[in-house]
């Protein structure tokens, strides 16, 4: 029998990468979208996302997803303990104890998840792990996964990047040093498209706002679908 896993989903490239190799290997179902919601604001965690373009991006990928909220500026300890809560919730719902993460090379980042994870009774996977972020940018871009940047540290890379769809121009212009899948936290994306959803997300790119004099945001706004032919 397939396992269940949960995946940590940020809704951006790597989490859609992540879900795409799991998918692949035929290992796991169901596959739930574990996602943090920063409260009042109604939108994903860092990323800036609107939760209901979260919810359209799960739906078109056809799996389910469990929210849970952070407050603004939530220290470690409160989202330890969400994240501990929201974990307990889904593994009695699927009776999962495995979560996959998007990450690729950063160990401090992945001990973490691991002892983390461990203290909790779950075990971590990267099914991604150690692939080459260039080449993994570049067949994302090829195998027509259609993505945009939501969120820029300015401190890392100019704000004009912010809303620029993630393509083969914009992996052209990303300056050296700055790491073609934002691994280093240089930029964060929005897949609305691609392998693995029935239908792409519609939405508008709205205005870029500045936020904490660092990170320049891309608003992406939802939009009705566009009918199909009669």
């Amino acid at each position: 029998m397939a396992e269940p896993l949960i995946l940590s989903w940020s809704g951006g490239k790597d989490s859609t990468l992540a879900l795409d190799a799991l998918r692949a290997s035929g290992e796991h179902a169901p596959i739930v979208l574990l996602t943090s919601v920063t409260a009042g604001y109604e939108r994903v965690s860092i990323h800036g996302v609107r939760r209901e373009l979260l919810r359209r991006q799960a739906a078109a990928l056809g799996l389910p997803l469990h929210e849970f909220e952070l407050q603004p500026e939530s220290s470690n300890e409160a989202y330890d303990a969400a994240l501990a809560a929201a974990l307990g919730e889904v593994r009695t719902r699927f009776d999962a104890t495995r979560v996959a993460y998007g990450d690729l090379y950063l160990e401090e980042i992945r001990r973490y998840r691991e002892e983390r994870l461990a203290a909790l009774g779950f075990e971590a996977v990267f099914p991604l792990w150690g692939r080459d972020t260039a080449a993994l940018a570049r067949e994302f871009v090829d195998r027509g996964f259609q993505a945009r940047l939501v969120c820029v540290d300015t401190t890392q890379l100019d704000a004009g990047f912010a809303g620029r769809a993630f393509d083969a121009a914009l992996l052209a212009d990303l300056p050296a040093g700055v790491d073609p899948c934002g691994e280093n936290g240089e930029f964060h994306t929005f897949v609305g498209g691609g392998p693995g959803f029935a239908a792409p997300v519609a939405y508008e790119v709205g205005e870029v706002v500045m936020r904490l004099e660092r990170f320049a945001y891309c608003d992406l706004v939802p939009t009705v679908p566009a009918a199909g032919p009669n």
